[in-house]
């Protein structure tokens, strides 16, 4: 009966460790907006600690990322930005969803939103306490409509809204010799999609890297790496997104430390090297052989 409680102890053990894995979850990492409107960025996090927990919500801009709002001892802070008086929690953060708002959209709201959380006592696994959420604002504009000769009967003036259209899978290339040094251009292009999609790439975990311009164009899908090196090696993802929906294909980028080419030349030439090597040794033993020969049967016929 002992044996059989501390097993049962033992078990619950495990399964607590299990249960205080720390992980942050988003309910979309693609929120869309028209300016004026309130948008909300959806995250939640699971744990089974009881501390509070440290929460912080970044925003990533062409000139580097820069924090937004913070939970931390039961203080909110929202710090100096042009998004202070506009946005904050949506809920409370002991219901663990750190959901946050932001009223009036305006355009250059438009970014990279992060979201982490840590609490003390509980075990983190690699980039699992993160979420990211891309924000797309959209300016004010009169509806897209399609003019008919003809009425419709969900229209009878004859006008039809264009409905958007989700991204087609888009196809990623790499272009370039990736070798130590050099530079590349990863390319991204969906074939339909309405508005046209706007593409943001990223290097998947274990090192995880999201990329920002110049070194990315949103809008024609290409990323520049510059000065390869063998770390940067790795998964690189591309995602095509409009408000209708989004799409990803992915590229696997191989860093080599010299050229393809020059390590087939190099043992093209190295091969050429060695036949040469060989015939010019054939060549002297059958010469030398022939001599003998010779030699040989000049001495015969003298002594006969």
């Amino acid at each position: 009966m002992g044996a059989l409680r501390r097993a049962a102890l033992a078990l619950a053990a495990l399964l607590g460790v299990s249960w205080a894995v720390l992980e942050v979850h988003v309910g979309t990492s693609l929120v869309f907006s028209v300016e004026g409107q309130q948008a909300v960025l959806p995250a939640w996090y699971t744990s089974h600690s009881q501390n509070e927990p440290y929460v912080t919500w970044m925003l990533y801009k062409t000139t580097g990322p820069f924090q937004i709002l913070s939970y931390l001892g039961g203080v909110v802070k929202v710090e100096e930005t042009d998004l202070k008086p506009r946005m904050g929690f949506l809920y409370p953060i002991h219901s663990h969803n750190i959901s946050v708002f932001i009223n009036a959209t305006r355009e250059q709201d438009s970014g990279q939103y992060m979201c982490s959380v840590n609490v003390v006592d509980d075990t983190i696994r690699l980039d699992k306490n993160v979420g990211i959420i891309n924000l797309t604002v959209l300016g004010k504009a009169p509806p897209v409509t399609l003019h008919l000769p003809w009425p419709s009967p969900w229209c009878p003036s004859g006008l039809t809204p264009v409905p958007a259209v989700p991204p087609a899978a888009p196809t990623c290339q790499l272009h370039g010799n990736a070798i130590v040094g050099a530079n590349v251009t990863l390319s991204c292009s969906s074939k339909k999609g309405k508005p046209s999609p706007m593409y943001q790439w990223q290097r998947e975990p274990p090192a995880l890297q999201v990329f920002f311009p110049p070194a990315l164009d949103r809008a024609r899908g290409t990323l520049k790496l510059t000065n390869l090196s063998l770390e940067m090696s790795g998964v690189y993802v591309c995602r095509a997104e409009n408000q209708a929906g989004s799409k990803n294909c992915s590229i696997v980028l191989e860093v080599h430390s010299t050229s393809t080419k020059a390590v087939i030349a190099g043992a093209v030439l190295g091969s050429l090297g060695a036949l040469a090597t060989i015939i010019f040794f054939a060549q002297k033993v059958v010469g030398y052989r022939r001599k003998k020969r010779d030699s040989q049967e000049e001495g015969a016929n003298e002594i006969k």
